[in-house]
């Protein structure tokens, strides 16, 4: 990688190919601001301007990501709260926000600025949140990486669309993720669901009642509910269903097992029923998907 550390910043325009890409870099840069040192440089485009007094309304998602230094944040959707060295702060379209460095230490920050239809996804899902814009990382030394590779791509001039800084920002969206998930891996609760997860896949052939499982884990149902789908995105008993419906299609493309014979192993209650919820869940009755070319 280059060692250059410049400060330096470039706009690039939202290209149609990106759409089919899912997600694309459309600007990036980085700055270091002294102590006392005016914020943010001059130079920037008009409809990027920051200034404290005043904040800021984006068009498109940025990750800023501060290396050194701290300062203080402060959105529509959040209280002002301070960011410190290792703190990524995630910018969304359409939500007011202002950030600056703490005149006493200054602080020294790389950003980029993302586009595409991953991006909503992702924020339509809850991946990304305006709730939760501070996501803290420590001595993030592969985000720190993804950021420098991102932005020597960034500085080569003279290049259409290119689809290799996006995949490496999903890479660092990747990271901002599995870093909130383990800043929550000691809480009680995480480490029921994760133990609840395992038993589920244990017993997929024999599917425990989800009141009976909350039980044996020590926990209400209704918390048991609400904190397992907020850590997997679904309610347990879909989650259930979906490990059984993963199965039925393994057997299904892997063994000679009639649907009746799949649907006794599994536990549901007829053929019928587990080929409405197949079709519901994969779009195709399992008849039609084996005969398509998967039957063994």
């Amino acid at each position: 990688m280059s060692s250059d550390s410049r400060d330096f910043f470039r706009y690039l325009p939202y290209l149609p190919e990106a759409e089919d890409w899912g997600l694309a870099v459309t600007a990036g840069g980085r700055v270091r601001t002294g102590p006392g040192a005016a914020y943010p440089p001059a130079g920037h485009p008009t409809d990027h301007q920051l200034s404290w007094s005043e904040g800021r309304v984006l068009g498109a998602w940025q990750i800023v990501f501060i290396v050194s230094g701290r300062g203080r944040f402060e959105s529509a959707a959040t209280k002002s709260a301070a960011v410190t060295a290792g703190t990524a702060m995630i910018l969304f379209p359409g939500v007011w926000h202002r950030y600056a460095p703490d005149p006493d230490t200054g602080w020294s920050e790389r950003w980029i600025e993302l586009r595409g239809p991953v991006m909503k996804r992702l924020q339509k899902t809850g991946v990304l949140s305006p709730e939760q814009p501070l996501r803290p990382l420590g001595k993030a030394t592969e985000v720190e990486a993804l950021f420098t590779r991102i932005h020597e791509r960034l500085r080569e001039p003279g290049r259409g669309f290119d689809p290799e800084p996006g995949a490496w920002a999903l890479q660092l969206l990747a990271q901002l993720h599995a870093a909130t998930r383990r800043c929550d891996s000691d809480a009680p609760m995480t480490r029921v669901i994760a133990r609840a997860e395992h038993l589920l896949a244990e017993r997929v052939e024999t599917p425990p009642a989800m009141d009976a499982l909350a039980k044996e884990l020590g926990v209400a149902y209704s918390h048991f509910r609400r904190a397992f789908k907020a850590r997997t995105g679904l309610p347990p008993k879909q989650y259930l269903l979906r490990l059984r419906l993963e199965k039925a299609r393994r057997l299904l493309g892997n063994t000679p097992d009639s649907i009746k014979t799949i649907a006794d192993q599994l536990g549901f209650n007829s053929p019928f029923h587990l080929s409405a919820a197949f079709k519901k869940e994969f779009g195709i009755a399992p008849a039609r998907w084996r005969r398509s070319g998967h039957a063994p």
